[in-house]
């Protein structure tokens, strides 16, 4: 495998060499990716309903463009990437099924470029079989078409670290040295301190090793981060208090960064819970989480098949990159969502696919039968526990989805209409769906006061959200009270039902 990559790499640079020769070589190559990014457009759309409804964060994020509902409270960590990305759509229409499209299909180029990016550093199967295994997780399928950012700082990560790879021993491939710059600030447009880790290996072989040490490849890095956290750092001084308190709040609503041991948290994500936030209950079964210890010891033996065959940059540069994204999230925060890995996968996908590759083509024919019956075998257990736990989520997940909707509909028919406000239990989600403000006047989303809410309910619409046997605020406990299933709603007095 080490010999036909550096052919292909010598054919491609070497002056004589014919292109019309290489051009069926890559015309399959391109194929193969092609077909697995269509492959991975169909199933999101076919497995992740388009009619979901948003979730919690997508409606935050979705309400700042959105012409349908007033933008919800941004918090401090959240960057300005996914707005702008789903605007084109967002902005002109409120319909979640055309979003859940755009999104997907978006997602589906997005995955076939930043594979393209690695052609000529691995085999074109690899590719292929890299990108399926990164495509094919539940993870990846239920959130490529949703608005949230972590996909796109996976695909990011991806495509930065194979323009790293090609940029670094061709002082002259200009395209790759903007692929740096772009990769990198996709991230740090969609979650900069997530852009941060990710590169940090990239900066180190910058600055420690001579044959990395390019003055252009290095400032395209920093050029990078800077165009996509430079919205993040100007809004810190205008809106939250300046850089420096953005990011002590940013600390402080993901729980405070420090030492916590999140493994056993990220385990029990794997089961099909979108945030596990306090993580408690039992361990998935062996059968979901079998995979997640498999893939560090298909990445210790890609590196090793690597270092061996002398080609250890393409295998050990994303290992290295994957290692320092998936960090923070095993060991510096006190909660789990598994979309926080989605960068980790993504950068782990090619090392772990060359690696089941030498499995199956490693000299010896009379182990190669036994080694691909018990690959497929492997893979198609994977691929069905995947499919069940992604169809458990998307299940649970639409019935939350119906529940915000039925409630601001039931708000609807108590008189709570656009221009109006929610506050309390749920409400920034339930906003979004009536189309109405939210307000917090504790937690992380906290920004007015108790009288202001108070003032505002005397002119405007407004309703204070508890759930069933909660106590309202003392502003509202006179207020009238409507039980509408698992939320119980006390209106504001001069809202009449029917109005």
């Amino acid at each position: 495998m080490a010999d036909s990559t550096n052919a292909t790499l010598a054919g491609a640079r070497r002056p004589g060499s014919s292109r019309a020769a290489a051009m069926p070589w890559r015309a399959r190559g391109d194929t193969w990716l092609a077909a697995v990014a269509a492959a991975f457009v169909l199933a999101q759309l076919a497995l992740v309903r388009p009619g979901m409804g948003l979730g919690w964060d997508e409606t935050v994020y979705v309400s700042q463009v959105s012409g349908h509902a007033p933008a919800a409270f941004f918090s401090a960590p959240r960057a300005r990437g996914v707005p702008l990305l789903v605007a084109p759509i967002a902005s002109w229409s409120a319909s979640t099924p055309l979003l859940r499209v755009y999104l997907a299909v978006l997602a589906g180029l997005a995955l076939f470029l930043a594979l393209r990016v690695w052609r000529g550093l691995f085999p074109a199967r690899v590719l292929a079989l890299g990108g399926a295994l990164f495509a094919s997780l539940w993870v990846t399928l239920f959130y490529g078409p949703q608005a949230m950012p972590n996909y796109w700082v996976a695909i990011g990560a991806l495509a930065c670290a194979g323009c790293f790879l090609r940029a670094g021993p061709a002082p002259h491939d200009r395209a790759a040295v903007w692929g740096v710059f772009t990769g990198a600030a996709l991230m740090a447009w969609m979650r900069p301190m997530d852009a941060v880790y990710v590169v940090l290996p990239l900066l180190a072989l910058c600055l420690c090793l001579r044959r990395w040490r390019r003055p252009a490849l290095l400032a395209a890095l920093l050029a990078g981060l800077v165009a996509g956290v430079g919205e993040w750092v100007v809004e810190a001084y205008l809106g939250y208090g300046g850089l420096a308190q953005r990011l002590s709040d940013a600390s402080r609503i993901q729980g405070g960064l420090g030492w916590h041991l999140a493994l056993g948290d990220q385990l029990r994500s794997l089961g099909g819970r979108t945030l596990c936030r306090p993580c408690a209950g039992s361990m998935p079964s062996p059968a979901v989480t079998a995979w997640w210890f498999v893939l560090p010891l298909l990445a210790v033996l890609a590196a090793v098949i690597a270092i061996r065959a002398r080609r250890p940059a393409p295998t050990l540069v994303p290992l290295a990159c994957a290692t320092t994204a998936a960090v923070p999230y095993l060991f510096l925060i006190g909660y789990a969502a598994p979309r926080f890995l989605l960068p980790a996968y993504a950068l782990l996908s090619i090392p772990v696919a060359d690696a089941l590759a030498h499995l199956v083509t490693a000299p010896g024919r009379a182990r190669r039968p036994v080694a691909v019956t018990l690959l497929a075998l492997g893979l198609t257990g994977h691929l069905a526990v995947q499919y069940v736990v992604l169809d458990h989520t998307v299940h649970r997940t639409t019935a939350a989805h119906r529940d915000w909707s039925r409630t601001a509909a039931g708000l609807h028919r108590l008189g709570v209409r656009p221009p109006c406000l929610l506050t309390g239990y749920e409400a920034t989600p339930i906003a979004f769906y009536a189309g109405c403000a939210s307000a917090q006047t504790s937690g992380h989303n906290a920004n007015p006061t108790a009288s202001a809410i108070d003032r505002t309910a005397r002119t405007t619409p407004t309703a204070a959200l508890t759930p069933p046997g909660g106590r309202p605020p003392a502003y509202a406990r006179t207020w009238p009270a409507e039980h509408m299933g698992g939320v119980s709603a006390y209106v504001a007095p001069h809202v009449h039902r029917g109005r």
